[in-house]
C-alpha cells in the first residue's frame, strides 16, 4: 500500500465524468460513486484504484489534485497514493512526517463525519514559492471503518472555498468506500497469509509420505546390499538396482516439492494470468500445442480458491508433459453460476490415458483430491487407455 518514501503515481490515463454545469449534479455525483466503487472493487491493486478514485473526486469537484494517506500496522500514517501532485509534494522528503494540520486533526479526532470536513491551509505547501502549481488548500476527508481510523483522503485547490453540504457528503461517502476497499485488501491479506500456512503444513505432510518414506526404504536396500556384497553378489547387485530406483523417486519427489515451494506463483496476477503463463510455459518448455481460456473468472477471488486451482493446473500439466505424450493440452476457467458460486477448472489432453480408477497415489492425484476435499470441492477424473484424459476441478466460492 505504498511507503513512506514513495506515492505510488498513476499508470494510465484515467476516465473522469464529465461535468455538465445544466445537468443534475446529484445523478453525476451518484453516477461517479458507482465509477469507485467499481474501480476500488475491481482493482487488484489498491494503490492504483485509490489513484482513479482521486482522479474522478477531483473531476467532479473542480479539483486539481489530491493524495491518500493510511494508518499502518504499526500506527504510522504512510502515503498510499497521489493524482496529479505537485512538484513540491512529488518529493519524498516533503510528504515524510505526519504532524500536518490534517494527520494532526485527525490523530486528535476532530474530523468526525460530512458535517465537519474541512478545508484547511496545506503546512506542507505553507511558504513555498517553487513546485506547488498555485495549490495552497485541500479539503480533508476522514476515512473511518466502524468507529476505527483508517486514514485521510485529501483533495487540493488553489483558492479556499467552502464545500456545499452535497459535496460534503459525496466526499464522506468516498471516504466510507475507501475504507471499505482497504479493510478488504487487509483481510485478503491476512486469508494469503493464512493459504500459505496450510500450503506449508500440506507440503510438509507430503514430503513425509513420499520422500521421507522412500529415504527410508532406500537405506534399507543400501544397508541389505552391503551384508550380501561378499556372500551373494547376484542379491545385492538386485538390491543396489532398487536403491537406485528409490532414489530416482526421491529425487523425482524433492524437485516436485521444490518446484511447489518457489515463490508465490499468483503475487500480482489474477488466477487468469497465473495460468495463461502457466499454460504458454508448457508449450515453451514441451512442444505440446496448449491453449488457454477464461470466462467470467477475470477477477479477484479468494486466495485459498486460487492457490489450490493454480497448484491442481500444475500437477496436471506436470502429469501431461511427463507421462500423457499428448499433442495437445486445453485448460480452461469459468465461474458457473450458484448458488453457491464455484470456480470450474478443466484440464483435457489428447494423450494415451490411463484406467480408472487410477492407483492409489497416481500421478499426484492424492495431493489434488485433498486440495478439493479441504476447499468443500470436487475432482473428476475421466480416461481411458489411448483416449486421454479429462480432470474437472470444482470449487465453490465460500468453501
Amino acid at each position: 500500500m505504498g511507503s513512506q518514501n514513495e506515492i505510488p503515481q498513476p499508470r494510465q490515463r484515467v476516465r473522469v465524468p464529465a461535468i455538465d454545469p445544466d445537468g443534475d449534479r446529484r445523478a453525476l455525483e451518484l453516477s461517479s460513486l458507482n465509477a469507485i466503487a467499481e474501480v476500488l472493487n475491481r482493482s487488484t491493486d489498491l494503490p492504483e484504484a485509490l489513484t482513479k478514485t482521486l482522479a474522478i473526486v477531483a473531476g467532479v469537484l473542480g479539483f486539481h489534485s489530491g493524495w491518500v494517506w493510511l494508518l499502518d500496522a504499526h500506527g504510522e500514517y504512510v502515503p498510499a497514493a497521489g493524482y496529479n501532485l505537485p512538484p513540491h509534494l512529488q518529493d519524498p522528503e516533503n510528504m515524510s512526517g505526519w504532524l500536518c494540520h490534517c494527520l494532526k486533526t485527525f490523530s486528535e479526532g476532530d474530523l468526525r463525519g460530512a458535517a465537519n470536513v474541512n478545508v484547511l491551509t496545506c503546512s506542507r505547501l505553507q511558504g513555498v514559492v517553487d513546485g506547488t502549481d498555485g495549490l495552497r488548500y485541500h479539503a480533508s476527508v476522514p476515512i473511518y471503518l466502524s468507529g476505527r481510523r483508517v486514514g485521510v483522503l485529501n483533495v487540493a485547490m488553489p483558492e479556499w472555498r467552502g464545500l456545499a453540504p452535497e459535496e460534503l457528503q459525496f466526499l464522506y461517502t468516498v471516504g466510507y468506500q475507501v475504507g471499505l476497499a482497504v479493510e478488504h485488501k487487509r483481510l485478503l491479506q491476512a486469508q494469503t497469509r493464512l493459504a500459505q500456512v496450510e500450503e506449508r503444513n500440506r507440503l510438509a505432510r507430503e514430503i513425509h509420505d513420499t520422500v521421507a518414506q522412500t529415504l527410508a526404504g532406500l537405506v534399507m536396500q543400501l544397508d541389505v546390499a552391503d551384508a550380501l556384497v561378499e556372500r551373494d553378489r547376484t542379491r545385492a547387485s538386485l538390491a543396489l538396482h532398487e536403491a537406485q530406483a528409490l532414489a530416482r523417486r526421491a529425487l523425482e519427489d524433492v524437485r516436485r516439492s521444490v518446484l511447489d515451494l518457489r515463490a508465490a506463483p499468483l503475487e500480482g496476477l489474477t488466477l487468469a494470468e497465473a495460468l495463461q503463463q502457466l499454460v504458454a510455459e508448457l508449450e515453451r518448455t514441451s512442444g505440446i500445442r496448449a491453449a488457454f481460456t477464461s470466462s467470467g473468472a477475470d477477477r479477484s477471488l479468494p486466495p485459498r480458491i486460487e492457490m489450490a486451482a493454480f497448484r491442481v493446473a500444475q500437477e496436471a500439466l506436470a502429469n501431461v508433459a511427463a507421462h500423457a505424450t499428448a499433442r495437445h493440452v486445453a485448460v480452461g476457467l469459468q465461474l458457473a453460476a450458484g448458488p453457491p458460486e464455484r470456480l470450474r477448472l478443466t484440464i483435457e489432453d489428447d494423450g494415451r490415458g490411463f484406467d480408472t480408477p487410477p492407483a492409489a497415489g497416481r500421478f499426484g492425484l492424492v495431493g489434488m483430491r485433498e486440495r478439493a476435499r479441504l476447499l468443500g470441492g470436487s475432482l473428476a477424473i475421466a480416461s481411458a487407455p489411448g483416449a486421454g484424459t479429462h480432470i474437472t476441478l470444482e470449487l465453490p466460492l465460500d468453501g
